[in-house]
């Protein structure tokens, strides 16, 4: 069976460094940092008084009134996003066979928000049960692709992944299939996250994962540099339309790029700790470059995981230094975390639109923040630091993991008729 090709024809993103793509891009090549002082709750008394919330955001702007009363935050931004891609790939809905069309969402948490203040308010009560009718519905990280779903009438396949930090990555991974195998012409592909809060933070705080530089909190997230302390929590959304290739040209779309690869694999070694390594890493991107068809010699940028972990920068580095060997002193390797945080669910999504991004604009956004040299990671690696890069670029790839040891690898490739 021969498969399908898979091309992107719309983008939609609502990130800490702008609330759409074109405000996101511009962020991107700037090297602006998304994050500040918590404005959601009083974090005086948390460790970490930071974030990369979404800036400006007013949901009413976006939806009705009803909506935003039935919608946890993660929920409004799947559909502001995915609202924003829709009407980028000038998709004409009446004439679709909706029957065709699916939504493949990622999140890694769901609505934490509505969890959080309803068991609050019960606690506070006086132990009568009464809870929101819509707290389940609002909750379920499920729901997401529902509302996108009915918003505009697509009965394909409709779900949500759950791979933590990677879910976004495996929703698109799963786009990515469905459509090359013929089940379906588009797919409304992305995921969304909204964790900060007392429970997103405090939780993470608790497992020591958080940076704490609050009295500097624009230079909190610092992947590869020496004096990086952990990861600043990021919220958002970001959203692509997959289009099966064909279907794509008879309608006359633009097209961003082709997606060629997909790979996945476990570390099968620490529910939060990453392999040191990199061995589930090596074996992902492998995977990915096997389901493209391709040489790692190909691959011009990688977009890493990056979180700003000590144990998690080493290792993804030295895993790419052993796929790639010789090359990689030839790719520019680089992460938007340090510029937007970590998304978690969302971060996959947000990052391979930097990717699609990259090859559309010939240039590699910065890793930000890095100061100081650490020893352990090869000073002959192109780490793109502190200045987006000018590169003409065919192939880039994305790398995403999760807790639980999940990876996922995607990789673009600039188009060819």
């Amino acid at each position: 069976m021969k498969l399908k090709r898979v091309v992107v024809t719309g983008l939609g993103a609502l990130t800490p460094i702008g609330n759409n793509i074109s405000e996101y891009w511009d962020g991107l090549k700037n090297g602006k940092s998304g994050a500040a002082p918590i404005t959601y709750f009083d974090a005086e008394k948390f460790k970490t008084k930071f974030a990369c919330e979404i800036k400006g955001f007013d949901p009413l702007d976006y939806l009705d009134r009803k909506e935003v009363r039935r919608l946890d935050r993660f929920a409004q931004y799947a559909l502001v996003s995915s609202d924003e891609a829709i009407a980028d790939a000038n998709l004409d809905i009446e004439t679709l066979d909706k029957f065709r069309v699916g939504v493949i969402w990622g999140a890694g948490i769901g609505g934490l928000e509505t969890f959080q203040n309803e068991v609050i308010n019960f606690a506070e009560g006086d132990g009568t049960p009464r809870f929101n009718p819509f707290f389940i519905p609002k909750m379920i990280a499920d729901i997401a692709p529902g509302h996108i779903s009915m918003k505009h009438g697509f009965m394909g396949p409709n779900y949500t992944t759950v791979s933590a930090c990677a879910s976004s990555a495996n929703a698109i991974i799963d786009a990515l299939n469905n459509i090359r195998l013929g089940y379906s012409d588009i797919i409304v592909t992305g995921g969304s996250e909204a964790a900060v809060t007392q429970a997103g933070v405090g939780g993470f705080n608790a497992m020591h994962a958080l940076s704490t530089r609050n009295d500097d909190p624009t230079t909190a997230s610092r992947p590869f540099d020496a004096t990086r302390d952990g990861f600043v929590l990021g919220e958002g959304a970001g959203a692509m339309i997959l289009e099966e290739y064909e279907h794509a040209k008879k309608r006359g779309a633009k097209i961003y790029a082709e997606l060629v690869g997909g790979g996945l694999s476990s570390d099968a070694y620490h529910l939060t700790a990453p392999h040191p390594d990199g061995i589930g890493v090596i074996r992902v991107m492998e995977n990915c470059l096997k389901d493209a068809g391709v040489d790692a010699s190909v691959v011009d940028t990688i977009n890493t995981h990056g979180t700003s972990t000590p144990l998690g920068d080493v290792a993804e580095l030295k895993a790419i230094s052993h796929v790639f060997g010789d090359h990689t002193k030839d790719i520019n390797i680089n992460s938007t975390k340090s510029m937007t945080g970590h998304l978690l669910g969302a971060a996959g999504v947000i990052e391979g639109i930097a990717s699609i991004l990259a090859i559309q604009h010939s240039l590699v956004p910065p890793t930000i923040n890095h100061t100081t040299v650490d020893e352990n990671i090869d000073p002959s690696l192109n780490l793109t630091l502190n200045k987006a890069q000018k590169k003409d670029i065919t192939y880039a790839m994305s790398n995403t993991f999760g807790f639980g040891g999940h990876n996922a690898c995607i990789l673009f490739k600039k188009l060819e008729e």
